[in-house]
């Protein structure tokens, strides 16, 4: 377990970088961009690239090659292995370049169109120019899945840092050139661009030094036959999850201007703790589930997976939590600049506040799917992915009409409530040590600590409040809160930790020696 928890310190600790420099490349635009139809203009292009990096990249290919790479690693050893990998290179890289050749062509046909209203057609044209990403991202993503199935977790998790970087380094060169905010929009889509160069270059560097050779293998074998055959229906069900999100950005844009800056935001920051650790542990656990079930222990399985699943809900309700008593103040201090003001932080607050409450599912529906392409089930969740594109959709029409931009928040939680229930009753099919039996008493540990810390942050922000004093859009106003932020927080993350070790929460207690055990540690892998 030490060396698990080791490598999600690993994951972890490199992924906070990259969230936290995210972080600040979302306070940049905001405060440059604001709320303004430019921005969701930008936002809408860049959700085309990323729609077809989760489908070709880290989503159905990289779940569906990981138990194949693993299979094929134990039988013909690391040789075999990467001859494998080089065949899915090249059929890859001719599907990405007809997907992008085409999407240009269609996306600039389309912003020459008269008839089409102003927004559709700038956010056709950025999209000409953001779409080519998707050929960097999608291969990064494929020799990330390679670097973590030989061990390699640190460089994979750190390349969005470099994405970040290039898009910070943009921005500040539209606003150092000083150019309208048409400019800046295009000085970002280039810093896109350069990031997605960086992003391919650096886990392509690194798993050289493992071993592997870029080859032109154009021949078949049964391993690549089991690819396509695990892929295509895996495929089918990340394409429905990213027709999820599309349909509701495509909804909020046709709303108002600034309808999806605000659905971004909020489902940005709740991305932060899902991306920092649900990803870092089901990064880490896949490949021990697909090696479990790949030498037939299905005891194993289990008992990895209950323990992956006890860390993924330790960490997203406490967060769902903070978001829900915190949510003010974290906007005001975080994004209150520049053109981000008040009114958009109350417009953002109430998607925040709902987000936070469907972190759990999000997080369990994330972590449920990993061990079902583990087993090579990739059947199930395109199902259920079906299920929930009706259901998001469906009360994604009927709430808007009655909470704006908060109905389609609400329709995308609903829809992952339904998502993790289905996948959990189906990984369980079969399996009696996966019932809610082995979570049960986690969790009501999990939701009493919870509790406590979110009402302590509460009365504790208030009482806060109180000593900061009054506040409107002043500095007075942004001390304040950054007053309420740093003492609450780590408080509350203090606050929690403490009572889940006096509750004699394995996982949680573990974690914590862990960390200190890291403290000071120059090369973590």
């Amino acid at each position: 377990m030490l060396n698990n928890l080791k490598n999600i310190a690993v994951v972890s600790l490199t992924t906070v970088g990259s969230r936290l420099l995210g972080l600040l490349r979302d306070i940049l635009i905001f405060a440059a961009l604001g709320t303004s139809l430019w921005n969701s203009a930008f936002i809408l292009a860049f959700t085309l690239p990323n729609l077809f990096r989760r489908l070709l990249g880290e989503g159905a290919l990289t779940s569906a090659i990981i138990p194949v790479f693993s299979d094929v690693m134990e039988r013909s050893g690391r040789t075999g292995a990467f001859r494998f990998f080089n065949q899915v290179l090249v059929r890859l890289i001719c599907a990405l370049l007809i997907i992008v050749v085409l999407g240009m062509v269609f996306l600039a046909w389309a912003s020459g169109q008269s008839w089409l209203p102003e927004r559709w057609v700038l956010g056709a044209e950025l999209a000409v120019w953001l779409l080519p990403y998707m050929l960097f991202i999608c291969l990064a993503a494929i020799l990330s899945a390679g670097l973590n199935l030989v061990g390699r977790f640190a460089v994979a998790a750190s390349t969005p840092i470099l994405l970040n970087g290039a898009m910070i380094a943009a921005l500040a060169l539209g606003l150092w050139l000083d150019t309208d905010i048409q400019g800046v929009v295009y000085c970002l889509c280039g810093g896109v661009l350069v990031g997605g160069a960086l992003q391919l270059l650096l886990p392509a560097v690194d798993l050289m030094r493992q071993g592997w050779r870029p080859k032109l293998e154009l021949q078949s074998d049964t391993a690549l036959a089991e690819l396509w055959r695990l892929f295509l229906p895996g495929l089918m069900g990340a394409a429905i999850l990213q027709i999820n999100i599309l349909v509701s950005r495509l909804l909020a844009y046709s709303l108002e201007d600034s309808a999806v800056s605000v659905l971004y935001l909020a489902s940005r920051l709740m991305e932060l703790p899902l991306g920092v650790f649900t990803i870092a542990v089901a990064t880490v656990f896949f490949p021990l589930l697909a090696k479990a079930l790949s030498a037939g222990d299905e005891a194993g399985f289990s008992a990895a997976f209950l323990q992956g699943m006890r860390l993924v809900i330790a960490i997203s309700v406490p967060a769902g939590f903070g978001f829900l008593f915190l949510g003010e103040p974290i906007l005001e201090l975080l994004f209150v600049w520049g053109a981000f003001d008040q009114a958009d932080v109350r417009a953002t607050l109430p998607l925040l506040a709902i987000y936070g409450l469907g972190l759990p599912f999000y997080s369990a529906a994330t972590f449920a799917t990993r061990g079902l392409h583990a087993s090579k089930d990739m059947r199930t969740p395109v199902r259920v992915a079906g299920l929930c594109l009706v259901v998001n959709l469906v009360a994604g029409l009927i709430l808007m009409q009655i909470f704006g931009a908060a109905g389609l928040a609400a329709a995308n939680v609903i829809a992952a409530i339904v998502q993790s229930a289905c996948l959990w009753r189906a990984l369980a099919r079969g399996r009696d040590a996966l019932g809610l039996a082995g979570l049960g008493r986690p969790i009501l540990k999990i939701l009493l600590a919870s509790f406590v810390m979110g009402l302590a942050c509460w009365l504790a922000a208030l009482w806060l409040s109180g000593l900061a004093g009054p506040g409107g859009w002043d500095i007075g106003s942004k001390l304040s809160s950054a007053f309420v932020v740093l003492v609450c927080v780590p408080g509350g993350v203090a606050v929690y930790a403490g009572l889940l070790v006096l509750l004699r929460f394995e996982e949680l207690a573990a974690m914590l020696t862990l960390g200190r055990k890291l403290i000071g540690t120059k090369k973590l892998q």
